[in-house]
């Protein structure tokens, strides 16, 4: 027991060093952007764009402030408007893709995941479903009643202040991100060390071979669903690294997380906006189902075509 407590705490300390290296710049980065011209901007360039998916112009604030930050930011900016239902609901699906941009796709890209492939996804989802939903939901005009209001916070200015917040916003969530991927790596190097986790990829082996990967993966795909893609990578870092997962089944692993990831408290978090959390969770979890199985069977069909290729030419 001791060597497992031992070894697993250095991988946890080893996994926040590398990941608070990618997260403490791009948190305080982002944190000065919102007092800068640049967040206003996007919002403007991006407002045009509203109306094609059922949505105000408004509703651009929540959806890049929650791309560059966080799903909780985004919230915030929510309850400063008057939105309907049908709105407040598209935001919700969308920000459920593609939100923490910045952050979670260079996690992806510690993995292995090239960063192309993980931003089309993300946003393609977001926009395509939100076009969808527009189209098929007549419903949801009336407007939406919000559980809670935030207490507004101290107004912020000169830039001494705004870095202050900003490097100590990042520190704070490299404490968090410690308090959680410290105790989770003990945790799994113990269950290793104890053949758990060898039972529970024996488990999971049906969903994932379904889903067209090696059940190897199973780890990687429990973490990213409970924890989310942040806090999660520590498992999944380490797994790619000791289980032998391949780059082709990471990546299917990191498509279907990017549409359905930490999917308690994602869930759970749009409950006092008011608007049906159940059909949020199906639509995440149907869409990373589907999106997963596709990209598996025409990389498999790619594959077997180049084998062929190559038995041709010998």
């Amino acid at each position: 027991m001791g060597s497992s407590l031992s070894k697993g705490l250095m991988v946890g300390l080893k996994t926040t060093w590398a990941l608070g290296k990618v997260i403490f710049p791009v948190t305080v980065i982002v944190s000065i952007l919102q007092y800068t011209s640049v967040l206003p901007w996007v919002i403007d360039l991006i407002t045009p764009l509203m109306a094609m998916i059922g949505l105000s112009g408004d509703a651009a604030i929540p959806l890049v402030i929650g791309n560059f930050l966080n799903l909780y930011a985004a919230i915030g900016a929510i309850l400063t408007l008057d939105l309907t239902v049908k709105e407040v609901f598209l935001i919700a699906v969308m920000l459920s893709f593609s939100h923490n941009l910045l952050v979670e796709s260079s996690v992806a890209v510690k993995v292995g995941v090239k960063l192309w492939t993980i931003v089309l996804v993300r946003l393609g989802l977001a926009f395509s479903s939100a076009i969808i939903i527009n189209l098929v939901w007549n419903g949801g005009s009336e407007l939406a009643k919000y559980g809670m209001v935030p207490a507004k916070g101290e107004q912020i200015s000169g830039w001494g202040s705004i870095l202050l917040e900003s490097v100590t916003k990042a520190s704070f969530g490299i404490f968090q991100l410690a308090i959680i991927v410290i105790p989770l790596m003990v945790a799994v190097q113990i269950m290793k060390d104890k053949q758990w986790l060898a039972v529970f990829s024996r488990w999971m082996a049906p969903a994932t071979k379904a889903l067209g990967m090696k059940e190897n993966t199973s780890t990687t795909m429990a973490a990213g669903l409970l924890i989310g893609l942040a806090y999660g990578a520590g498992v999944m870092i380490q797994a790619v690294q000791e289980d032998g997962v391949s780059k082709k089944d990471v990546t299917l692993a990191f498509i279907f997380l990017v549409a359905c990831h930490a999917v308690v408290e994602d869930t759970l978090i749009f409950v006092p906006l008011g608007i049906p959390v159940l059909p949020l969770l199906l639509i995440r979890l149907g869409v990373a189902i589907v999106l997963t199985a596709a990209v598996a069977f025409l990389w498999n069909r790619a594959d077997l075509a180049k084998r062929k290729e190559t038995a041709y030419e010998h």
